[in-house]
């Protein structure tokens, strides 16, 4: 049997366009001779559809289009597509999702995903209900399994989530092959762990998997694609491109080579589809002549070409000559456009404009940021302008580390469209950029190698205000993405005057993070839509 696997990027809600871009996969799929062809999960209305389930008029088309993708199906072949379907005259909610069988044109059965995750950025049961059983359906291309996602996921006893196991019992004696529909984002620990799994599952059951999965940028998520045929002695058979739309119907395609290649293809994947999803005529941020916002820029222009890209550098009294001369390098490097705006006119006026008021409300306090955060918030309202002007989306560039202590200015530097490395460690900063100069110098190296800094004051570096990078990473990776609290953290000997600083830094900026702009996910706790922590609370550690 020749398999293809159909992995495409469907925009949520552009439901004939996305039939359309089905129907076109199936009809290639069947001219290169495949006699059975899979999509990935929701593949009609687009992976996660969220609160546009709760629309009437979204539902009804649904139903309209889904109905048009079966009678104009191809009829050389068996396609296995991912939509909601009314559950009419059943018991529970009225939806589900599920995977129709269409056999040469004719619609032979339906399997409802069973195991509804409601972790991190999932949210199904919100709106579907579970199926019951897993369907085995005989076709003119075999005997299938066919199972949504975490159906399947839940087989591997490395990582079981739920009770209930769907795939319990099956075997070579009952089927010839386990399908898999999938929306899975990308997530670095995904980038090995998800294939293991999947190798496992075929060798437990020893039955092929073949495993289809969405690809492209949807809001927050990036869904990587890499759908596989898994064999039962492990190997894959075939695998689609990384971060690629294709129509698979052969081949291996190379995997990224290590975390730095997969965060850049990532992050560039995402961009591209928030920017090209939205309507976005090209972007722009602001270049200080630091790694942060370089790497942006580098990414920006690898995801919509230079021409696309604007980059705005804003001096005040306080930028070092060589953070000018950087971004203008950075800006000849990467073909992009960059323009002038000091801030310091703009700053001048606010300073000689509050002065005496704030100086009646109080003398400044220890430590107090008035005058540094109303630099940032000059640049934020300058490049909201240009925004605004031009139409283009406005990228901040402020890291994870920051982020997680709230070494960042609401209404200054948090201004923007798209935080597309606010789930990037500051460590992974470095590493992505010297790896993205491998073949020579993209990111003037100054950039890389400087000490950070955000120039707001003279002689400014970043570790006056925070714990070491590496030492603040540390912190933070351990006790987001693996749930250590303090005492965990001090027994893997972080010292206790950095942990105690992260802690109460992290504490006090969550209402920062609440206002921050939406920011592409790497890693399995990001600042983001699966993330639910009170702003006011009063527990402390």
């Amino acid at each position: 049997m020749k398999l293809a696997l159909l992995q495409l990027d469907p925009t949520v809600g552009a439901l004939a366009a996305n039939v359309d871009r089905i129907l076109s996969a199936a009809r290639d799929a069947e001219a290169r001779g495949a006699a059975l062809a899979i999509t990935g999960e929701l593949a009609v209305t687009g992976y996660p559809p969220r609160d546009l389930l709760d629309r009437p008029a979204f539902l009804r088309e649904v139903e309209r289009q889904t109905a048009r993708l079966v009678r104009e199906a191809p009829r050389g072949l068996v396609l296995v597509v991912g939509t909601v379907r009314a559950r009419v005259g059943e018991p529970g909610r009225a939806l589900a999702n599920s995977a129709l069988v269409i056999d040469r044109g004719a619609l032979v059965a339906h399997a409802d995903k069973q195991l509804l995750p409601t972790y991190d950025v999932f949210d199904e049961a919100r709106h579907f209900e579970p199926g019951q059983g897993t369907r085995v359906v005989a076709t003119s291309a075999g005997r299938l399994a066919v199972t949504i996602c975490e159906d399947a996921w839940n087989d591997d006893d490395d990582a079981r989530a739920y009770r209930t196991n769907p795939l319990e019992g099956l075997s070579h004696g009952d089927v010839e092959l386990i399908v898999n529909l999938s929306a899975s984002p990308f997530t670095l620990d995904k980038r090995l762990s998800r294939p293991a799994r999947f190798s496992r599952i075929a060798a437990r059951h020893g039955v092929p998997v073949a495993f289809v999965n969405q690809v492209g940028g949807d809001d927050e998520l990036v869904f990587d694609g890499r759908s596989a045929l898994f064999c039962p002695d492990g190997s894959q058979a075939m695998r689609a491109a990384a971060f690629r739309e294709e129509v698979c119907v052969g081949g291996v395609a190379p995997e990224p080579s290590c975390d730095e290649e997969a965060t850049a293809l990532s992050l560039i994947t995402g961009l591209r589809g928030y920017a090209t999803k939205c309507g976005f005529r090209g972007a722009v941020l602001g270049l200080s002549g630091g790694i942060d916002s370089a790497l942006v820029a580098t990414l920006a222009v690898d995801a919509l070409g230079p021409d696309a890209v604007l980059g705005v550098a804003m001096p005040s009294r306080y930028s070092s000559a060589g953070s000018v001369e950087d971004a203008a390098a950075l800006a000849r490097n990467l073909g992009l456009t960059l323009r002038t705006a000091s801030i310091e006119p703009m700053f001048a006026a606010y300073e000689a404009a509050l002065t005496p008021l704030l100086d009646e409300l109080g003398a400044p306090s220890p430590g107090d940021v008035t005058m540094e955060n109303l630099q940032a918030r000059a640049r934020g309202a300058t490049l909201m302008a240009i925004s605004n002007r031009t139409g283009a989306l406005l990228l901040t560039t402020g890291n994870k580390s920051e982020l997680g202590v709230g070494y960042a200015t609401l209404y200054g530097d948090m201004c923007g469209g798209l935080a597309l490395i606010s789930d990037v460690y500051k460590s992974l900063v470095w590493r992505v950029s010297r790896w993205l100069n491998r073949d020579g110098e993209r990111i003037p190296w100054a950039s890389i190698d400087k000490p950070p800094s955000a120039e707001l004051r003279p002689d400014q570096r970043d570790e006056d205000s925070l714990p070491p990078y590496p030492v603040l990473d540390r912190i933070l990776g351990l006790m987001l993405e693996e749930g250590h609290d303090r005492a965990r953290l001090l027994e893997e000997g972080l010292p206790a005057d950095a942990v105690d600083r992260v802690l109460s830094l992290y504490r006090a900026s969550e209402y920062k993070r609440r206002q921050a702009a939406p920011g592409i996910i790497l890693t399995k706790k990001a600042f983001g839509m699966g993330r639910r922590v009170p702003i006011a609370h009063g527990f402390r550690e």
